[in-house]
């Protein structure tokens, strides 16, 4: 396994300082986004019990390393199919479902710097090999529960524009296992994504392109400079290089997708300033 360094890990802090280690309501020291790394890593997990949702075995436990306490999040699934029948009796070939695209996804977000994506690390848990994630705090409600209730919160503009940055990653990553449940809102109205293990898979398409309608600036120009060395860096352990290049080639048609918007209809209608 990687230690997170360099470009990656100065990324990583600017995301992370927001993130409390505690979940309860009194306020909580903020953790480095090194020692909420060395938590995960290396907190003594109790209390392991099923969540009792979604089909990938997900488990919660809570993490303790004598100091301080936090729930986690624990995913062990790892399946690998030569053809697998998936909603609406659709058959994918070469389907795999694992724990490491939830590492994956993460540290690709935090290389995009997108904020949305919990922190998540390898590590053995009673001899299986697992994604140990920060278990989100503060949750308000589920995507789910937010259309039931026909909100879009106190600054409904600055909600719809999580969308677009949610719909942009899961083309990156090939995420087609998105739904209500797998989209948490926090009390703040930060959306956060979870739940990644049916992403990367092999197709190099837009499946989605009538909702790729806008984009931050900033995240449209972290796309151009995407390298594979930088990916390698952050994802290599987790993804083939095989992987890692249909990442960078549904990037390109990201790109262009946009490129040929902004072509059309300019700037404005288009890119979200930062």
């Amino acid at each position: 396994m990687r230690v997170l360094h360099g470009s990656l890990a100065l990324a990583i802090g600017s995301l992370c300082l927001g993130l409390v280690l505690s979940a309860q309501d009194a306020p909580s020291p903020v953790l480095s986004p090194e020692a909420m790394e060395e938590f995960l890593l290396n907190a003594e997990l109790s209390d392991i019990r099923d969540v009792g949702e979604g089909i990938t075995g997900t488990r919660r436990a809570v993490g303790s390393d004598g100091r301080f306490t936090h729930d986690v999040h624990i995913q062990t699934v790892d399946i690998r199919r030569s053809a697998f029948a998936v909603d609406g009796g659709r058959v994918e070939r070469n389907f795999r479902d694992s724990y490491a695209y939830n590492i994956a996804a993460y540290r690709l977000a935090v290389l995009l710097g997108i904020d949305s994506v919990p922190m998540s690390v390898f590590r053995i848990v009673r001899g299986e090999r697992a994604a140990v994630t920060w278990w989100v705090d503060d949750v308000a409600m589920t995507e789910r529960e937010r259309t039931a209730q026909r909100t879009y919160g106190p600054n409904p503009g600055q909600t719809v524009q999580q969308f677009y940055t949610m719909y942009v990653f899961d083309e990156l990553i090939q995420n087609r296992d998105r739904n209500q449940g797998n989209m948490l809102w926090t009390s703040d109205w930060k959306m956060w994504l979870i739940d990644h293990t049916r992403a990367f898979r092999p197709q190099v398409e837009i499946t989605e392109p009538v909702r790729l309608t806008r984009i931050r600036r900033g995240l449209l120009e972290t796309l151009r400079r995407l390298t594979p060395q930088a990916l390698e860096a952050a994802a290599g352990d987790y993804l083939t290089g095989s992987q890692r290049s249909r990442v960078l080639e549904r990037r390109d048609l990201l790109v262009r997708h946009f490129d040929e918007r902004i072509g059309r209809l300019g700037e404005s209608r288009v890119l979200i300033d930062d």
